[in-house]
């Protein structure tokens, strides 16, 4: 006779959690979801108590990216749910998986306008690729097995499991057999043997190519074939490029690598792909910040998309061919060497003839130059993460990154006050690396609260604070494409971020000559526990280059 355990169905919860290897949550109690939160006062899970729902979401999405796992987010019913709702968001966008556990009203009370009753499944359904609401405690398991399971297979994503508090405290019996951890390696041996697509059409074009160009996005590291591209891009001798979130699957030190494209991406880059013959897109989405005007976008090139997502093909640019599946079984079956000696050099000379000039007039801090000078002395696992603005631009430009894990940043959705609690997250799945949130003014004070998590868990974030008192990036749009009518960017009235740190323990500095750079920055990085150090930069500092709206990537702004 099989022994059974009787157990609530908040129990049960914890026991799947760790049947998954969950070791670490991030939330923030409530009444809906109490039972949830007394049932983990006697479990080995650790919860960080984050200080807002968004705050948990946004730490779920940096643990999930920074350790390559699942993260998982709590958070109670009503207007704690909603506050989930922009970090599923962004790892939807960004294709991260996250499982987010929400406390819901009584299923007798449901429908009656309870006290926090909110709909979350309508409202999640367009920010999630998939969401449960548990009726019975009997198909809780299931469900959440399937939450994992989903969150983690082909294109990855957020998916929700929303508990009614009833279910939460109702009797369900298990089989003491079912405790036992999945074995998660024979899922991965399933992927890794699965035969290469049809790739007879891509090597035809790739055996054909003068001028191809890799244009590598952040599928290749939820893929988790950073390897298989870097062989495929050594055997092929192809130039590449990175999207935002593609940043760290190539080596930066390639020779052949031309940073990012895009809107602010380099010239050499954009260049690049605007005169390639042939474009291998792999993980990539060809999003509106990467292509510019989209019917000017690499016009001579036929398309080779490598994709897990059959939704992403042929969506916004046709492809001549196809692979659909795995990266790592795929792109070795089209590794080959290629006979293009000239566009190499030609590429080679554009790379070189438009790289950064970290010279600045004055005595003032340069951002970009800042910002690479910090790059060059972290360590090189280092976890940077950014929030979004001039800053985030600046940090993709002039940083480099050994892994797609080690840059963090909000791409799909582009969300303001991403960085700190990412960091946090990051810090929790990788407490022995360096991990650094790069933040701006405008969003550090979006999820300022944060703070209270770093210090509440002695969490070593350094948070370096550009602060040029405006919100950069839109005063950079108005300056530029609004005549100069800086209509709520002045941001001004900030407060003393040193003495702000302060309140919550962590050490910090301002800094605003360049002279005071290499001593802040060792300072920084040398301090045992968390750090902010503010950066005071000029207004008036833009980030070039730029490709306005609706212009090809080849007619980039580089000044005004």
């Amino acid at each position: 006779m099989v022994n059974e355990q009787q157990l609530t169905g908040a129990s049960l919860l914890f026991q799947v959690l760790q049947q998954h290897g969950v070791e670490d949550v991030f939330g923030y109690p409530g009444g809906a979801i109490m039972p949830i939160y007394d049932a983990l006062y006697d479990s080995e899970v650790k919860h960080y108590l984050c200080r807002h729902e968004q705050g948990a979401a946004f730490s779920a999405v940096g643990y999930a990216r920074a350790a390559g796992k699942v993260g998982v987010c709590f958070a109670t019913s009503g207007p704690g749910a909603t506050n989930l709702i922009t970090g599923l968001a962004d790892a939807m966008s960004d294709s991260i998986p996250v499982v987010a556990i929400t406390g819901q009203v009584s299923t007798k009370a449901m429908g009656s306008d309870a006290f926090q009753e909110v709909d979350i499944i309508g409202l999640s359904l367009a920010c999630t690729k998939h969401c449960f609401q548990v009726k019975d405690v009997n198909e809780l398991e299931d469900v959440l097995h399937q939450a994992f399971d989903m969150a983690l297979s082909g294109r990855q994503g957020p998916v929700l499991v929303d508990i009614p508090k009833d279910i939460q405290l109702a009797a369900v019996s298990r089989k003491a057999g079912n405790l036992a951890a999945l074995d998660m390696s024979s899922q991965q041996a399933d992927k890794t043997s699965q035969a290469p697509a049809n790739v007879g059409a891509a090597l035809a074009l790739l055996s054909l190519a003068k001028k191809p160009v890799l244009y590598v996005g952040g599928g290749v590291g939820m893929a988790d074939a950073v390897a298989q591209l870097r062989e495929f891009i050594e055997v092929s001798g192809m130039p590449s490029v990175s999207t935002l979130k593609g940043l760290g699957a190539v080596d930066p030190k390639t020779d052949t690598y031309l940073g990012m494209l895009g809107m602010h991406g380099t010239k050499a880059a954009n260049l690049a792909v605007q005169q390639c013959d042939l474009l291998v897109a792999v993980g990539a989405r060809f999003d509106d910040r990467v292509t510019g005007k989209l019917a000017e976008f690499a016009p001579d090139a036929k398309v080779i998309h490598f994709d897990i997502d059959p939704a992403e093909i042929s969506k916004r640019r046709v492809a001549d061919a196809v692979v659909l599946g795995d990266l790592k079984v795929n792109l070795p079956a089209c590794c080959l060497p290629l006979e293009i000696e000239l566009w190499r050099t030609k590429c080679l000379h554009m790379k070189d003839s438009f790289g950064w000039n970290y010279d600045h007039p004055g005595e003032g801090i340069f951002a970009p130059a800042f910002l690479n000078q910090v790059s060059r002395v972290m360590p090189e696992n280092a976890v940077v993460t950014t929030d979004v603005g001039q800053h985030q631009m600046w940090s993709a430009q002039h940083m480099a990154f050994s892994r797609p894990s080690n840059f963090l940043t909000s791409g799909g959705q582009g969300a303001m006050g991403f960085g700190i609690p990412a960091a946090i997250g990051a810090q929790v799945s990788r407490a022995q690396d360096t991990v650094i949130a790069v933040s701006g003014d405008g969003s550090f004070m979006m999820n300022v609260q944060e703070l209270s998590t770093i210090k509440r868990y002695g969490l070593p974030v350094k948070i370096v604070l550009i602060d040029n008192a405006k919100l950069g990036m839109v005063r950079q749009w108005q300056q530029l494409f609004f005549e100069q009518r800086y209509s709520e960017t002045d941001l001004s009235d900030n407060p003393d971020f040193v003495t702000l740190a302060s309140a919550f323990d962590i050490k910090a500095r301002a800094i605003s000559k360049k002279s005071e750079i290499s001593g802040a920055i060792e300072e920084m990085l040398n301090h045992d526990g968390a750090y902010l150090l503010q950066v005071k930069i000029s207004a008036s500092d833009n980030v070039w280059p730029l490709v306005p709206p609706e212009t090809a990537n080849d007619d980039m702004m580089e000044s005004h």
